[in-house]
């Protein structure tokens, strides 16, 4: 699933006309930039959710090639990560990997998506999540994960730093998401519940993560990506 849906409101005033989701970076739609990670890794169908300026992306979406889309349509509400995860319940399998559409990065040989498809081991987690540096391009924040030597996450200290940054990529389970709000919440909250029964797992990323949350930080991943092609 490629998440879609949000307003992009750090954005602004770019995404008052159009979908954060659409906004170029060297050409290219940053969805485009997501569809493409997931077709190179060979995964050929997609659930995409909409809500701000949704027929502008659904528009683009008839254009794509390589990736079959079902769109999961959030018009009527904006339910953030985890409810619009709920919601496309119906169209995703019990194990599905999720996607956030701006999600950017570079890579060296291999496939982040494939490797981390290669890592998921359904008997011992419940979400498995890519993990950025958190000195990645663009990224000003206090970081989200500490990685144990066998993978498990757990979340910063108040207060703290921590090394890992959530790359807007992983895989979870249908079922992590029964006794869920019916309305907006956010994925942390899966998250979160993982942490606590000691399955939610990180991979760090091998590549760079270029995090394109301003209009400011265009360029520079703009030119982060050409200086890697």
């Amino acid at each position: 699933m490629v998440l879609a849906a949000g307003l992009g409101q750090r954005m602004r005033p770019i995404t008052d006309r159009c979908p954060k989701p659409l906004v170029r970076i060297g050409g290219r739609p940053m969805l485009d930039h997501a569809l493409g990670r997931l077709e190179q890794a060979g995964i050929a169908r997609a659930v995409v959710n909409v809500h701000h300026l949704a027929g502008q992306i659904e528009a683009h979406l008839g254009q794509v090639r390589g990736v079959a889309v079902t769109v999961s349509d959030e018009r009527d509400a904006l339910l953030e990560t985890g409810g619009g995860v709920k919601r496309a319940l119906p169209l995703l399998g019990p194990e599905f990997l999720v996607m956030n559409s701006d999600s950017l990065w570079t890579e060296r040989q291999e496939s982040n998506v494939g490797r981390l498809l290669a890592a998921w081991d359904p008997a011992r987690m419940d979400a498995l999540l890519l993990l950025a540096d958190r000195d990645s391009l663009g990224y000003d924040g206090a970081g989200d994960f500490d990685l144990d030597a066998t993978g498990r996450l757990a979340r910063r200290r108040p207060g703290g730093v921590a090394p890992h940054v959530y790359a807007g990529v992983g895989i979870l389970k249908a079922s992590s998401f029964q006794d869920t709000p019916d309305g907006a919440f956010s994925l942390n909250l899966v998250f979160d519940r993982a942490i606590a029964a000691d399955r939610l797992y990180g991979l760090r990323l091998d590549g760079e993560w270029l995090h394109v949350g301003t209009p400011d930080a265009i360029r520079a991943a703009e030119e982060r990506l050409a200086a890697t092609r």
